[in-house]
């Protein structure tokens, strides 16, 4: 394999980059076919890990029955974030959808497990969390992936780890990463949506940056 991008190679993972969007309401309901799925997966799987330690698992959630009970706990933990808002916001909170979790054809749970590769790990004997920053890896991987392929990615956050571990049999060892909503999609979106609707902007790179050391406090 040349170890080179030629230009287009380099544009296409770019726009892949700056097209991405958190999906939400834009699904469809085609199958996405196993090729596909199985290509987007190895993209997760070749993220990288610290020590090579590969502690993710991808639970593929495509039954009725186990989406259903998924996204009525999204409902129930979706009031409970609601009410930690006021006023306006809890307004605009209100009219946001935050999930597609039964429009999607295909869900998948990312999870880490901490213990694979024994107690002590090479890169993570100072910052224990490098193996759930890991699996964090595997997330944008498959979802650049997803994006290259013409589907949709949308990150559900608003659960309840406990009760999402329950319904998908996850080991008490286990921690979830990422509940992700995948299909093919309507459109994509320009801009990301919670952006639009007036939730917040992108705040300015030259803000963000610092040189040698933190500054500004």
């Amino acid at each position: 394999m040349d170890d080179a991008f030629t230009a287009a190679e380099r544009d296409a993972l770019y726009k892949a980059i700056f097209s991405r969007r958190d999906v939400r309401g834009q699904f469809r309901p085609d199958p996405v076919p196993d090729e596909v799925l199985d290509r987007i997966l190895l993209a997760a799987h070749h993220a990288p890990s610290v020590g090579f330690m590969q502690p993710w698992n991808f639970i593929v959630v495509t039954d009725p029955a186990v989406k259903s009970r998924i996204h009525a706990d999204f409902a129930r933990a979706n009031e409970e974030a609601a009410a930690l808002f006021e006023g306006e916001r809890r307004a605009l909170y209100g009219r946001l959808k935050l999930e597609g979790i039964r429009e999607a054809p295909v869900n998948l749970c990312i999870t880490c497990d901490r213990e694979r590769a024994g107690p002590v790990v090479l890169g993570r004997t100072h910052l224990p969390a490098m193996d759930l920053y890991s699996c964090v890896c595997a997330v944008q991987n498959l979802w650049l992936a997803a994006r290259a392929e013409g589907l949709g990615v949308g990150w559900v956050s608003i659960l309840h780890e406990d009760v999402l571990k329950q319904a998908l049999g996850i080991p008490e060892r286990i921690v979830p990463i990422a509940y992700l909503c995948l299909g093919h999609v309507s459109h994509f979106e320009t801009t990301p949506e919670l952006e639009t609707k007036g939730w917040r902007k992108r705040l300015p790179l030259e803000d963000l940056v610092f040189r040698d050391r933190w500054e500004g406090e």
